[in-house]
């Protein structure tokens, strides 16, 4: 097995690993498990590891590398377009619905606080701008 991509957090790694198994790759991710249980050391054992045969690498690598789609079908609502970074435009946002400086800070401290905030962030440029912004579909 090679490893293709590393991730920091999990749910991106089941995210790639989700792509590359409705593509027919057979992939793994090394390291889930002591992730799973313990997020604070994924720095320390390098992350969440994609991992597929030699053979596949250059099929999973085009297939992780293709564009996010502008719009796509959702089943009975219709056509959901991507949201764009106001500033540059990407589309590749996250929403992030908890202050994670509070959170990971409370969570080391031994006290966990969830304060929650609705946002989105650019990936691309790092821009952060209020949920309330995102004009509504009709």
């Amino acid at each position: 097995m090679v490893t293709i991509r590393q991730f920091r957090d999990l749910p991106e790694a089941i995210l790639a690993q989700g792509i590359l198994d409705s593509s027919g790759i057979e992939c793994y991710l090394a390291n889930s498990n002591i992730v799973r249980m313990d997020w604070f050391v994924s720095n320390a054992v390098g992350g969440v590891k994609l991992q597929v045969n030699a053979e596949d690498v250059d099929a999973a690598n085009e297939v992780l590398n293709q564009p996010i789609p502008e719009n796509f079908m959702v089943d009975e609502i219709g056509e959901y377009d991507q949201p764009h970074c106001p500033k540059c435009e990407s589309m590749d946002t996250a929403f992030q619905e908890l202050n994670k400086p509070v959170g990971y800070t409370t969570a080391w401290l031994g006290l966990p606080i969830a304060l929650h905030e609705k946002s989105w962030k650019c990936i691309s440029c790092g821009y952060t701008w209020d949920h309330s912004e995102i004009p509504e579909e009709d």
